[in-house]
């Protein structure tokens, strides 16, 4: 199966600081993810990193035919395989550091929410800061951006460094409780415009 456990543990050994986990996110990590998401008025969403898509079947489960998703991802394998999985959905292999470029080649305006499941902690600072600039100008007005963290590295310089980071470039950040169903345990950012 290429999108099983299996699947994504051979592409985390193959590129450790780019997929960041050992194994993907649970489902009960995506409801969490998922749950600040208002789909009654959403227009268009992104997912930054579908991976094995985790994330995206549960999107793909309450989206209607006029909402738009598009799923960007870096690593060849997850996006071959997020193919076969969601013919319905639109996927494009890049970086999500050209956010505003991707977009315009979509013909998608403002996003209303961003799904993200980059492992921040393992991001070079200056690519994190080009990726924060790219949201803060593609996010709608009270557009919502979630991203998640895992339990353990709550105290790491990194973790300190992204709750930092969010604070500066949001309104408001709130968070999830602690999904213990993940392996490892986590909790997902909420951040509004």
């Amino acid at each position: 199966m290429r999108h099983g456990a299996r699947f994504f543990l051979q592409q985390f050994f193959q590129a450790p600081r780019s997929i960041g986990a050992a194994f993907p996110s649970s489902a009960s990590l995506g409801e969490a993810m998922l749950q600040p998401v208002d789909f009654n008025r959403l227009k268009n969403i992104v997912e930054f990193g579908p991976g094995t898509g985790p994330f995206t079947r549960l999107i793909a489960e309450r989206l209607t035919p006029a909402q738009r998703y598009l799923g960007i991802e870096l690593n060849d394998a997850f996006y071959r395989s997020l193919l076969d999985q969601f013919p319905t959905l639109t996927f494009e292999q890049g970086s999500v550091e050209d956010l505003g470029q991707i977009l315009g080649k979509h013909g998608i305006g403002p996003v209303d929410a961003i799904i993200c499941g980059l492992p921040w902690a393992s991001l070079p600072v200056a690519f994190q800061e080009r990726i924060f600039a790219e949201i803060a100008h593609s996010l709608a007005p009270g557009g919502v951006f979630v991203t998640f963290a895992y339990l353990q590295g709550l105290c790491l310089p990194a973790a300190w460094a992204l709750r930092r980071r969010l604070r500066q470039g949001f309104a408001s950040v709130t968070h999830t409780p602690i999904v213990w169903a993940n392996l490892p345990p986590a909790f997902a950012y909420v951040c509004r415009n």
